[in-house]
């Protein structure tokens, strides 16, 4: 096998790009999946953010998750479990169950609702993509179009969260 020059990605003259200022350039941003283990509620890290794109890492307690069923609007969204298992439910109630490796993409609009349905913490890689339509991707809508707030206690988040001690996913 033939390894590559390491310069090798680069033009073969001077030519072809002096019309690029590479200085002003977006740089690439780069992230370690890593959380602490959550006893009691939920826990996030922003791990990339480019404005149109976000990554995040979240993990909930046993019996945590995002309960209130909702859709957001103006923003496409993705999860993949990494540690445990989690049941996501349609406004109709179909159920699909997720374990480690697996994902379920959420177009603007879609209306669900997920819980952690294991005994260990879940952790879960979040992608967020902000759509053509616009919007404010943080608000999220209730079945009746009302707004609801992500701390709200439909949505079972813990008052006080309580991470594990010297417990972490990476």
């Amino acid at each position: 096998m033939t390894q590559a020059s390491t310069d090798s990605y680069l033009p073969d003259t001077e030519d072809s790009v002096e019309a690029v200022d590479f200085s002003a350039a977006p740089k690439p941003q780069t992230f370690r999946l890593r959380i602490e283990l959550m006893d009691e509620g939920s826990h996030r890290y922003m791990l990339a953010d480019t404005g149109n794109m976000k990554i995040k890492i979240r993990c909930y307690a046993a019996g945590g998750g995002e309960n209130a069923m909702h859709a957001h609007h103006g923003q496409d969204h993705s999860f993949i479990v990494l540690q445990g298992q989690a049941r996501f439910y349609d406004p109709l109630g179909q159920t699909r169950e997720l374990g480690r490796n697996e994902g379920i993409m959420l177009p603007s609009g879609c209306y669900y609702c997920f819980e952690n349905s294991g005994d260990e913490p879940l952790v879960v890689l979040r992608f967020e993509s902000i759509t053509k339509d616009g919007g404010d991707p943080e608000i999220r809508l209730g079945l009746h179009g009302q707004q609801i707030n992500s701390h709200a206690p439909e949505n079972n988040r813990a008052k006080t969260p309580r991470m594990r001690p010297n417990a972490f996913y990476e």
